[in-house]
């Protein structure tokens, strides 16, 4: 129970892995606490418009995990120049979504933060942060789609470098810009679009480097991008049900005020943060199960998927301990708004319960990724989404507060935990070989 031959290879995967899963929400939370300190209308128009990225940068990490899970599965199989080709189509493919994504999105922002029913100068801070935060978006695709790759490949210390690199950029550049010479909430979204920059630019020439190692054409191949495409559509389902359940608990929180909406986004930010430790077992899933698939060994990858679990399981309760011992001060951390603070810190003890569960859901989700199982898991999730919706609208129904919108969501985090459990156990995604 305390030693797995397989834990040496889920440590050296899972333990990097965390750079690059705490990317783009460790550049939102260090936003969080700098535009915190800035009033609370700040605080609730970044709660709205990082609603939106978050949800853009969801709905994308099918360019992540589609890429870790083929590249791996043909790196297993012995095909490394066909990895390397497809990996290149991913940038390809990352790069034109970023650029429509920034066309479509700068022409739908306004409409699309208005759904949240905040104050007036709640949106006006959005419409600042989000605007100049969308130039960012192709950067952060094409970084995606470059930590797939190294992701197949067995390799995440080269995207925790790009993280922390990029984190401690956009860190820096808030503070001198924010704190030194006093820019508002727009110069946040700036050193967040600048660190992206950098950090993507050295992820593709590495991949890039990489595919002309391996005597890759590194043009454009319509139909391999299609073939992506086509394969992250469940995956896209999937997030797009997943990223609807925590838009639509913003906008329930946004309707109950403008603390409430500023304490939902700090404990969501939390558990976004704590989600994405557990889900770097999840990339480990991801990358062995696919890469034993693609070796044709189906005992050793449900062995390893079933280590995988028990240590989720474990990291989520000793996860949720330390939230419950911190919990107020890390409500003082973001805010020093007294309402939001004492908020906070109630909302963060069902952060604490929910953490074993997620572990349990997260190291489940990755190991079925890795297997390419992706229309399964997306039916699972419209399904759990759904439920999360219906308890969501009785809590507005029947006048009731923040904490009772956090109960709907532990709810939805237990059907999630279900339905995944019930596939695990079948033998229906043990599909070997690479395609």
């Amino acid at each position: 129970m305390f030693r797995s031959p397989y834990d040496r290879d889920i440590a050296a995967l899972a333990v990097p892995a965390l750079g690059t899963l705490i990317a783009e929400p460790l550049y939102i939370l260090a936003d969080t606490a700098v535009v915190g300190h800035l009033g609370t209308d700040d605080l609730a128009g970044l709660a709205l418009a990082s609603t939106v990225l978050l949800s853009v940068h969801a709905l994308m990490i099918f360019l992540a995990y589609g890429t870790t899970s083929q590249v791996a599965r043909l790196i297993g199989a012995e095909r490394s120049k066909d990895a390397a080709h497809r990996s290149v189509q991913a940038l390809w493919l990352s790069g034109g979504l970023g650029l429509g994504g920034l066309a479509v999105l700068t022409l739908l922002a306004p409409s699309l933060l208005r759904l949240f029913g905040a104050s007036d100068a709640a949106f006006d801070a959005a419409t600042i942060y989000l605007s100049i935060s969308l130039f960012g978006l192709p950067f952060m695709l094409l970084l995606l789609a470059a930590n797939g790759s190294f992701h197949g490949r067995q390799n995440t210390r080269t995207p925790l470098t790009l993280a922390v690199t990029g984190a401690v950029m956009n860190l820096t550049l808030e503070l001198v810009l924010i704190n030194g010479l006093g820019y508002g909430i727009g110069a946040s979204a700036l050193a967040t679009v600048i660190a992206q920059a950098a950090t993507a630019t050295v992820g593709v020439s590495m991949v890039v480097r990489w595919a002309r190692h391996q005597d890759v054409r590194l043009g454009p191949d319509r139909a391999e991008m299609t073939g992506l495409l086509r394969a992250g559509g469940a995956l896209v389902v999937r997030t797009a049900a997943l990223r609807g359940s925590f838009t639509l608990s913003v906008a329930m929180a946004g309707r109950m005020g403008t603390s409430q909406v500023a304490s939902h986004q700090i404990a969501l930010q939390v558990w976004s943060l704590l989600a994405l430790a557990l889900d770097s077992i999840a990339i480990a899933g991801q990358s062995i199960v696919g890469r034993l698939l693609g070796a044709t060994d189906a005992a050793a990858a449900r062995g390893a998927a079933r280590r995988m679990i028990q240590i989720a399981v474990v990291v989520g309760a000793c996860l949720g301990l330390v939230v419950i011992a911190l919990r107020s001060p890390l409500a003082g951390l973001f805010s020093n708004d007294p309402a939001v603070v004492a908020t906070t810190a109630s909302i963060l003890i069902a952060v604490a319960f929910q953490q074993p569960i997620g572990g349990l859901v997260f190291a489940l989700d990755g190991i079925l990724i890795g297997a390419g199982d992706f229309r399964y898991l997306a039916k699972a999730m419209v399904i759990s989404s759904g439920i999360f919706a219906a308890l969501a609208l009785a809590v507005q129904q029947a006048g009731l507060g923040l904490g009772w919108l956090w109960v709907a969501l532990g709810v939805f985090m237990l059907s999630r935990a279900a339905a995944l459990w019930i596939r695990w156990r079948g033998a229906d995604w043990l599909t070997l070989g690479a395609d």
